[in-house]
């Protein structure tokens, strides 16, 4: 940072007391409140397939149930920072078997790389540094990943980048367990309702396709193409998210990075209350923030 800079903004150089004891409140049913929402848009979409079965409701279908499915990967990235609900056990459990286990992530490894993102972000040893590294990329690079994940090629790859066989039979059932049951109670509620073909097709094929391009966008929305990699205001980025935005690609306020970076603290439905603050302070001008996330894969695939 050069002399002439700007020092780097802290929480407590924005919030007084009163607004930081509000924003960290953490409140007993919202957090599972947002969960229950989660897989009730989920099963809204399976029994309106189920109902009316045609492309264009299953097309429509598995963009709701995928951007959903990122919204439970939103929801378990909440309990990662205790923000979940108000009781730490209640947070871990209903974290990983209703948003981790069914997605087949798992809580205890992702909370453990994503508090070093946060404490070196986009240095080197971030974790997630690779995630936006490579950006501005050309226009073809991009659509490529797109199609790539459409079409399931992105989650097969991911996959096996994993390499799942050097855990060896021990080591796989110890850490596939969890989610193989999860998976098994979903597709067994589907079968005992008549219905087993909607977890290969809602769920599986949402999982392997649309879940994998939100998540992209995501990653390239968050920290790619920033300004300062010290400075908070300017090492991640705000996107604004209208209705359908928020519906197939943003879920559960995960567009308000920036102020999720600097007040790790607050829950994710307090964020627009945290960025509104921001503004207020007149810290505008120096945050790093995007008009949609079209304007975002523009600026990802200008290599000017």
């Amino acid at each position: 940072m050069s002399a002439s800079a700007a020092p780097p903004v802290t929480a407590g150089d924005v919030l007084t007391l009163d607004e930081l004891r509000d924003l960290r409140a953490v409140s007993r049913w919202r957090g599972p409140a947002l969960v229950l929402h989660a897989w009730t848009v989920i099963a809204g979409a399976m029994i309106a397939c189920a109902l009316w079965p045609s492309s264009v409701v299953m097309v429509v279908a598995v963009a709701v149930i995928g951007a959903r499915q990122f919204g439970l990967a939103v929801l378990l990235h909440e309990a990662v920072h205790w923000r979940l609900s108000a009781h730490h056990r209640a947070n871990d459990r209903l974290a990983q078997w209703l948003c981790a286990f069914p997605v087949w992530a798992e809580l205890p490894l992702y909370r453990r790389q994503h508090h070093l993102h946060h404490r070196h972000t986009r240095h080197p040893d971030d974790p997630d540094l690779a995630l936006a590294a490579t950006f501005p990329i050309a226009p073809g690079t991009f659509w490529r990943g797109v199609c790539s994940d459409l079409t399931g090629v992105t989650a097969v790859t991911r996959l096996l980048g994993m390499r799942p066989w050097r855990l060896g039979l021990s080591g796989a059932w110890r850490r596939w367990r969890a989610p193989l049951a999860s998976n098994a109670v979903l597709f067994g509620a589907l079968a005992a309702l008549g219905h087993w073909w909607l977890y290969p097709l809602l769920w599986l094929l949402p999982l392997l396709t649309w879940y994998q391009l939100a998540t992209r966008i995501r990653n390239i929305a968050e920290h790619a193409m920033v300004e300062d990699d010290d400075d908070p205001l300017k090492n991640t980025r705000t996107v604004s998210a209208g209705f359908l935005a928020r519906v197939f690609l943003a879920p559960y306020r995960v567009n308000y990075h920036l102020e999720h970076h600097l007040m790790v603290f607050v829950p994710c439905w307090k964020l627009p209350r945290a960025h509104a603050i921001l503004l207020a302070r007149g810290h505008g001008q120096r945050m790093e923030m995007a008009a949609n996330y079209l304007d975002v894969i523009r600026r990802a695939t200008s290599t000017r």
